[in-house]
């Protein structure tokens, strides 16, 4: 559970009181006694099991998979996997890889449906990226139309494990992770995945006569 959601929760509670003090009226207290139930719900924090696979790169967030293509950027070639995060996910964020975070950049924005795809440019978002050791891995933080706070708890310099909680944003959000070109997809679009345990692609790795080989099918 993230603290936050006991601070909503004691302060519905309180609120709950002071209407049945005042009105001893059952269904006007009921609403913010469910508002803090909510509230209890929405900030869980559930532990997951992490992959240890090779060049495993996990999913940030819990969430729908919106995106999956292949972009140019000044560093070059990209794939690029978009995740939609409902009001109703947890909206807790994980380490995609494990490494040391190089960057960490907020920009303020707006408050577009995490939906659009103007939103990764327009919206307030935090990017952070991290050096995996021999290539970077990136996500995003973007706000949605519900959501106001992002909440970014790494800095640079920080080292960081693969499934680690890094930070959160609230009430239905996005996080897009860029990663090298020749990452191999293990999801699509449509796919449901998990903050932390869910593989969006594979890095295929060197073997020891230099060549590459796919770690997920070799037998």
């Amino acid at each position: 559970m993230v603290r936050d959601g006991y601070f909503y929760a004691l302060g519905l509670a309180v609120v709950a009181a002071l209407v049945w003090v005042m009105t001893q009226s059952l269904a006007l207290t009921a609403l913010p006694l469910l508002l803090a139930v909510f509230f209890l719900w929405f900030f869980r924090d559930p532990e997951r099991s992490i992959p240890t696979g090779p060049g495993d790169i996990v999913s940030p967030g819990d969430g729908v998979v919106t995106e999956a293509d292949w972009i140019e950027t000044a560093a070059g070639s990209k794939l690029r996997l978009s995740i939609f995060l409902s009001v109703f996910d947890v909206h807790v964020n994980r380490a995609p890889v494990a490494g040391t975070v190089k960057v960490v950049e907020h920009r303020e924005g707006s408050f577009l449906n995490a939906m659009k795809p103007e939103s990764v440019v327009m919206n307030e978002q935090t990017l952070v990226v991290i050096d995996a050791g021999g290539f970077e891995v990136s996500y995003k933080q973007i706000a949605g139309l519900l959501a106001r706070r992002i909440v970014c708890a790494v800095k640079v310099g920080d080292r960081l494990e693969r499934g680690q909680r890094v930070g959160m944003i609230k009430f239905g959000s996005r996080v897009d992770v860029l990663m090298p070109a020749d990452a191999v997809p293990r999801v699509k679009t449509g796919t449901r995945v998990k903050g932390g345990s869910t593989v969006l692609a594979v890095l295929p790795q060197r073997s020891g006569d230099g060549g590459i080989f796919d770690p997920a099918v070799v037998s």
